[in-house]
């Protein structure tokens, strides 16, 4: 136990610059407090106790901010940044080395029952505000960009952008490497709406300067 709460710290560390000490981390991140919380509240549920697992769950979003449901399954590594807003359902799967920013919501669509959430691999940025809603696979090293609403699959390898969330980058970066460093700009991201417009503004000047020069060619004609 003692193993996996300084490795939580020490994630902390190589994650936010803002951390100063372990003191710190241990009194002032609502992220480390609600995985914390949730290790034990998960622990309860799968020994079949429903209330109390909710209650401890209750207890720390009133507290942190965040809301785990005791059913989620939460692999080591995860670090959620500021964290209020963040809500993970109950089958909701996440990975190692995930990253989590403020307002990310894990969720399912429906009323149907079993697997309803969504599975998110290794080694993946999910950016402020990003929804991803469903019961689908998000596979490793994805960056998800900051406001994108993701409702279905996403490959390996590939960086999510807008609503609904698009692939705009596959294998781009490649941090599938156990000692690569994760890649936690998900503010740089590529803009295909922009990119779309300056194909179109290019394309207009170019019909411009044609239209000049057989106007220009006219005019001499006559």
């Amino acid at each position: 136990m003692f193993k996996r709460i300084r490795k939580d710290i020490q994630v902390i560390f190589e994650r936010d610059p803002a951390a100063r000490s372990v003191w710190e981390v241990v009194l002032c991140y609502p992220g480390f407090h609600a995985i914390l919380m949730h290790r034990l509240a998960h622990k309860l549920y799968c020994r079949g106790w429903i209330l109390l697992p909710r209650m401890i769950s209750q207890i720390s979003r009133f507290f942190t901010g965040i809301e785990i449901h005791p059913g989620a399954k939460i692999g080591e590594g995860l670090f959620i940044d500021h964290g209020m807003g963040v809500v993970i359902g109950e089958t909701a799967e996440v990975g190692n080395n995930v990253t989590l920013y403020q307002g990310v919501t894990l969720g399912g669509t429906g009323k149907e029952k079993g697997k309803r959430h969504p599975t998110v691999g290794n080694n993946v940025v999910i950016g402020t505000g990003a929804k991803v809603l469903g019961s689908f696979k998000v596979g490793d090293n994805v960056k998800i960009g900051a406001g994108s609403v993701v409702n279905k699959p996403v490959p390996p390898n590939t960086t999510v952008i807008g609503v609904p969330g698009r692939v705009v980058i596959r294998n781009g970066i490649n941090i599938a490497d156990a000692d690569a460093a994760i890649d936690l700009h998900h503010e740089i991201l590529p803009d295909p709406v922009a990119e779309m417009l300056i194909c179109l503004q290019r394309k207009i000047d170019r019909l411009e300067h044609r239209i000049s020069q057989l106007e220009g060619n006219n005019d001499e004609d006559l």
